[in-house]
């Protein structure tokens, strides 16, 4: 019987977490960077020690945050990369995938990327504090993704790990400048970039028996 309780109250905590992390959601898609724990707390109907007793602080929800969307980023990365299309074609659509991401929520990405500039914010919160690992995690997923589906010789381990990182910090780059200038449409920025890629993934062999890149 307590069991079944422990169980209940983990799930009530467990939804109502994601409740919370829903709010959280509403309030940075429309105030990007400058989303604070007190409009979050007022999205939710809370007060805000109570979604502090939820996350901690600001960087507790932050990384929440990051992970939900990190998740769901991945998952799309990896549907275009398993694709049943030609190579050149999966990495097109995979650097589509990344801009069409923050293009179609681009205030979360700020909130995730950006650190804010209102003077009134949280003190104690840098978001660059905690944007560099969620890129990190980025590059050693697309590092696994590489490293099983491309045979790159010797020191292959070493060079997935490289080119995931390379491709992850090339598409921020991009993908940022992008979002804030908009100097071309997003297919021409694809190309180009799938242009600048292409050269060493073209020549690279499929790992025998392996899901293919």
């Amino acid at each position: 019987m307590q069991t079944s309780q422990r169980l209940d109250q983990q799930q009530a905590t467990e939804n109502r977490r994601r409740e919370l992390l829903e709010a959280a959601d509403r309030v940075v898609l429309r105030d990007g960077p400058e989303a604070s724990m007190n409009a979050i707390a007022a999205e939710a109907g809370i007060t805000k020690p109570i979604l502090y007793r939820h996350f901690g602080d600001k960087s507790g929800l932050y990384r929440a945050l990051a992970k939900r969307h990190t998740d769901a980023l991945l998952d799309t990365l990896r549907t275009a990369l398993d694709s049943r299309t030609a190579r050149r074609d999966r990495v097109e659509a995979t650097l589509d995938a990344y801009l069409a991401a923050i293009e179609a929520r681009p205030q979360v990405y700020r909130f995730l990327m950006h650190p804010t500039e209102d003077a009134d914010a949280e003190k104690d919160f840098d978001t660059r504090r905690y944007s560099a690992p969620l890129l990190r995690r980025l590059g050693e997923e697309l590092a696994k993704i590489i490293a099983e589906r491309l045979d790159l010789g010797p020191n292959s381990e070493e060079l997935a790990r490289v080119w995931g990182h390379g491709i992850v910090g090339m598409m921020h780059g991009a993908g940022d400048w992008w979002l804030a200038e908009r100097p071309c449409e997003r297919a021409q920025l694809v190309a180009h970039l799938a242009d600048l890629l292409w050269g060493r993934l073209a020549a690279a062999g499929d790992i025998p028996g392996g899901p293919g890149f």
